[in-house]
């Protein structure tokens, strides 16, 4: 069998894993870069050893007919763009997570697939982990109980990237559509995708950027420099309800006067509860007596491989017919949910979801 000739359109960071996992995956051709900024798209051509290089996405869609898949790597705001374009020309696509910046954007994402026929997945990498696996082995054998409450936080005390991460233009939002992403979907898959129903949401914008800060360390947008625009939000807070009667607590920030960072994910069922935070620790009663158990293999999130994965799957959705796990109707969703949040913050009012 011929091997899927796939392209990587936007060249900034987050494209590593893509190209890293393409090129480990012995059913795919490496096949072509395209980047705005012809410097960087040389570059990676030289580094990886692909020669077919576009500074323009429709010059390349329309030289390389025999071009199988790409994945969409660019700045948020050009998700849809750049989809659309590809599944126009016939192309499967893998769309970095959040989908677009909008679920309307979305929704034109989702009918341009199912007009093409080809598959739009969306890059929800944390579905992919192994806690998520584990997490969900628990929750299928009933182990939980009713799920009923659930609390996520992706917290950073000073953590803005910087570069268009936080330019609203380019981003459609900060540490929520950036972070909040993850651990929304997250939840929302281990409960098994519920329909979301209503939201409250709250915003803030007082911390800035903190460029000021000495010595920070931490991941930075490919393009930073000491004149980024930061119109975005510093920290999100949310409250969704979903159909099965389910609530889920949201916090997500860039900049928060916190001791440290934090990353967690918690889950309480009317038989036991579950924290990752990274490791997973489980709540429950043993003989009646309050147990916290704590597994003895390993549980935190596994970086190496993660990604790698998340093309696997890509790949075989493609060529064996796998059933998507992350198919464009689950992003759609997660869209409205954001949509309703900003929406919620900036009038102060629930935003009721059809």
């Amino acid at each position: 069998m011929d091997k899927l000739k796939v392209g990587v359109i936007g060249l900034g960071s987050i494209s590593s894993v893509h190209i890293e996992g393409y090129r480990k995956n012995p059913k795919v051709e490496l096949y072509a870069f395209c980047d705005i900024n012809e410097q960087r798209v040389k570059s990676a051509g030289e580094q990886y050893g692909v020669t077919r290089l576009y500074t323009d996405v429709d010059q390349m869609l329309a030289a390389l007919p025999e071009l199988d898949a790409v994945s969409v790597c660019t700045w948020n705001s050009m998700h849809a763009p750049c989809t659309i374009a590809a599944l126009n020309a016939g192309k499967h696509v893998l769309c970095e997570k959040p989908m677009a910046i909008s679920a309307q954007e979305a929704r034109a994402m989702k009918k341009a697939a199912e007009e093409n026929g080809k598959l739009l997945m969306v890059g929800f990498v944390r579905r992919f982990g192994n806690d998520c696996r584990i997490l969900r082995d628990f929750i299928d054998s009933g182990y939980f109980g009713d799920i009923y409450y659930a609390k996520a936080t992706y917290l950073r005390r000073c953590g803005n990237p910087g570069g268009w991460f936080g330019d609203k233009s380019r981003a459609g939002g900060g540490p929520l559509i950036d972070l909040g992403v993850h651990v929304i979907d997250l939840v929302r898959y281990l409960l098994g995708n519920p329909k979301p129903v209503s939201v409250y949401g709250a915003t803030f914008q007082r911390l800035g950027a903190r460029s000021n800060i000495k010595g920070r360390s931490g991941y930075f947008s490919a393009e930073k420099s000491e004149r980024d625009i930061n119109d975005v939000e510093d920290l999100a807070a949310a409250m969704i309800r979903f159909e099965n009667q389910a609530v889920l607590s949201v916090e997500v920030s860039f900049s928060l006067n916190i001791k440290k960072d934090e990353g967690k994910i918690e889950l309480f069922g009317t038989k036991a509860g579950a924290k990752l935070d990274p490791e997973l620790e489980l709540y429950s009663e043993i003989n009646d007596y309050m147990a916290d158990i704590q597994l003895a293999a390993p549980t935190a999130l596994d970086f190496n491989g993660l990604f790698e994965n998340e093309i696997d799957h890509f790949v075989d959705c493609i060529t064996e017919g796998k059933e998507c796990i992350s198919p464009a109707a689950n992003g759609v969703e997660i869209m409205k949910i954001l949509d309703a949040i900003y929406e919620s913050a900036r009038t102060g009012h629930e935003v009721v979801l059809d």
